[in-house]
């Protein structure tokens, strides 16, 4: 069988992690310091941190945002404006995009905030942007999307939506970008990560990157990154708060266990020594598929515009009878999924279901085919010749 997903592992690993392992010390120490140092340059942002999941990114953004601090208002920012952010209140709403892993929307409900769903746009199962705009209210604080499989989102659009929300009602709502399928994507000419707003990456273990388990924040600016180094270990300062070194002199605001170890970051640090090619192999499989897919009759590409570089952590497409592809593909072992189910049908959620059409239209259609870096040219041949056969 041809694997949809496989976890990568660079050969260092073991050796490294044994260092760690048996140094004494594996907790947040030297070497997460020297993996977020290693980020930064690479993101080039000086606002990075590192933690023990994306979902504890998330999880984090929400809570900064829905309990703001004396230091976040008045700051004139892409974030928060001149009019100040007003946090957010019982009745506001967080528009949120279904078509995602859980991940996403999960730490919504988890900060006691309500979901208001938005559809999708069919061409690339990004977040549909005018849904978007006829759907922002006075109670709308926080945009919440994913860049489906990689491919992004139109930044500059979603900026002028945020400018016209600022216009009608005081603030601009802030956005959270779930990165998580982004690694290394690129919007014009700008990684992933440099639009000026709040960024959550994975290193889950099937992504581009992993450090078994692991995530990043990128945050706006110093302000906002400050308090998310403190409160990712519960709001202890590391650093300079310290009566002996086991206690801690004061805590102003509770936070959270939500930091990674040394052991995490070790796999992270080394297996980043690798993006590079594993972002060129996902590249060159989606190049191949782009080109020997797009005339084949039942299958729709999703969009590809030049103004944007994906990072194909999946290759998704449209196809007709989905489940008779399916069946195809098991017969020529070849493992394809949907990858996720659109969250607005679970009951846990069910008070927040509205129509959404596209939505309804695209799902059953969403089919994703291998395509990571370990696809090499017999097999991504085999899968297309597999799919011309018919279905």
């Amino acid at each position: 069988m041809i694997p949809l997903f496989k976890v990568f592992m660079s050969p260092r690993v073991p050796k490294q992690v044994e260092e760690v392992l048996m140094s004494g010390y594996i907790g947040q120490g030297e070497v997460v310091e020297q993996f977020e140092k290693y980020l930064k340059e690479w993101f080039n942002n000086d606002f990075v941190l590192t933690l023990n999941s994306a979902t504890s990114a998330e999880h984090l953004a929400l809570h900064m945002l829905k309990n703001p601090d004396e230091n976040m208002i008045g700051h004139h920012g892409v974030v928060f404006t001149e009019h100040g952010w007003p946090g957010v209140e019982e009745d506001d709403e967080v528009l949120a995009t279904p078509l995602t892993c859980t991940a996403t929307n999960w730490p919504i409900i988890s900060n006691n905030m309500k979901i208001k769903w938005v559809d999708i746009d069919p061409s690339n199962l990004n977040m549909d942007l005018d849904d978007l705009a006829r759907k922002i209210t006075r109670k709308t604080k926080i945009i919440m999307f994913v860049h489906w499989g990689g491919y992004p989102l139109d930044l500059d659009k979603l900026k002028s939506i945020q400018d016209h929300a600022e216009r009608l009602y005081g603030f601009r709502p802030a956005v959270i970008e779930d990165c998580a399928h982004s690694l290394g994507a690129e919007y014009k000419g700008r990684k992933i990560g440099n639009h000026g707003n709040i960024c959550s990456f994975s290193l889950q273990a099937i992504k581009h990157i992993n450090s078994i388990d692991g995530g990043i924040l990128v945050l706006p600016h110093k302000k906002l990154y400050d308090r998310g180094k403190l409160l990712r270990w519960y709001g202890i300062d590391r650093d300079t708060n310290k009566k002996d070194f086991r206690c801690e002199t004061n805590v102003p605001e509770i936070g959270f266990k939500f930091h990674m170890n040394d052991v995490n970051a070790t796999v992270g640090r080394e297996n980043f020594n690798h993006i590079n090619d594993i972002l060129e192999s996902h590249r060159d499989n989606a190049n191949y598929y782009n080109n020997e897919l797009k005339d084949v009759e039942g299958i729709t590409l999703l969009e590809n515009k030049p103004d944007r570089k994906g990072s194909y952590w999946i290759y998704s497409m449209l196809v007709e009878r989905r489940d008779d592809f399916m069946d195809l593909m098991k017969e020529c072992d070849i493992m394809v999924s949907q990858v996720h189910e659109r969250n607005d049908i679970h009951s846990c959620v069910k008070k927040y279901r509205t129509i959404l059409p596209n939505t309804d239209k695209v799902v059953s259609k969403l089919i994703c085919i291998p395509n990571g870096w370990w696809i090499h040219k017999e097999e991504r041949e085999y899968i297309v010749e597999s799919i011309k056969k018919g279905w």
